[in-house]
């Protein structure tokens, strides 16, 4: 077996390390095994469409450890390229990557909506009433079949112009692209609330939809996200649900 080399990056839920010319995303715990063949699943079913996305070569067990073996991704994150002063030409190459991908009507992978409810059913934030206010104002927005890759954001997409791969395909899904969009939103204004903003007026720029039709997704994605146990978002995330002290 190939030797296990440098790890190139870490993220909320595994690393990533060199294996050869290839990378190894490897998950923490034996429960991932069904995430690590999810997301096989869902780089096997997008090869259609010929996006820049890493090819999955296999799944399996690395010394004791779930992992998923796959194209590396070459070159800075759009987060690095950003941070070195190319902000808006970034933010204007991950819109249209991102319209790329809503281009595409899918099936086989999971609602979007179906989760986002899920989701906010299983939250221990919520009493009762904004639980309900919340899933009925999110059974009133639209449904679609678009692909979303439900994890959108700057440090999800590596390479330059012309040389891009965007990664992390484990939460892809089927839906309305503003509802993927208004996600990439709340993950990116929880570190730079601007860049935030300036990447929902740029997907909106060059599509022709409103920063008004992707911020009514805005409650129930902030919600959502609360399921997602991420301690240091808790307060921003009630906020921006339209949650108050007296809702806990």
């Amino acid at each position: 077996m190939q030797k296990i080399g440098r790890r190139l990056g870490a993220g909320k839920e595994a690393e990533v390390y060199e294996y050869g010319e290839l990378a190894l995303k490897l998950y923490p715990s034996p429960a991932s095994k069904a995430a690590v063949f999810r997301e096989a699943a869902n780089l096997a079913l997008i090869e259609q469409f010929d996006l820049p996305t890493p090819r999955v070569h296999a799944a399996g067990d690395y010394d004791g450890r779930w992992g998923l073996l796959m194209d590396r991704a070459r070159g800075p994150s759009f987060a690095d390229r950003m941070a070195a002063g190319a902000r808006m030409a970034c933010l204007e190459e991950m819109a249209r990557l991102h319209r790329d991908l809503h281009q595409r009507s899918v099936g086989g992978l999971p609602s979007l909506k179906a989760r986002l409810a899920a989701n906010i059913r299983r939250t221990d934030h919520l009493d009762d009433p904004s639980r309900r206010r919340l899933l009925s104002q999110l059974d009133a927005l639209p449904d679609d079949d678009r692909l979303c890759h439900g994890d959108f954001h700057p440090w999800n997409i590596h390479g330059e112009t012309g040389e891009v791969m965007i990664l992390d395909w484990l939460d892809a899904c089927a839906g309305p692209p503003a509802a993927d969009v208004c996600r990439s939103y709340v993950l990116i204004r929880h570190v730079d609330p601007a860049t935030a903003s300036d990447y929902v007026d740029a997907y909106a720029r060059l599509t022709g939809l409103s920063a008004a039709d992707i911020l009514a997704w805005l409650l129930p994605t902030a919600a959502a996200r609360l399921a997602e146990g991420v301690p240091a978002e808790t307060d921003e995330l009630r906020r921006l649900a339209g949650l108050t002290p007296a809702d806990r």
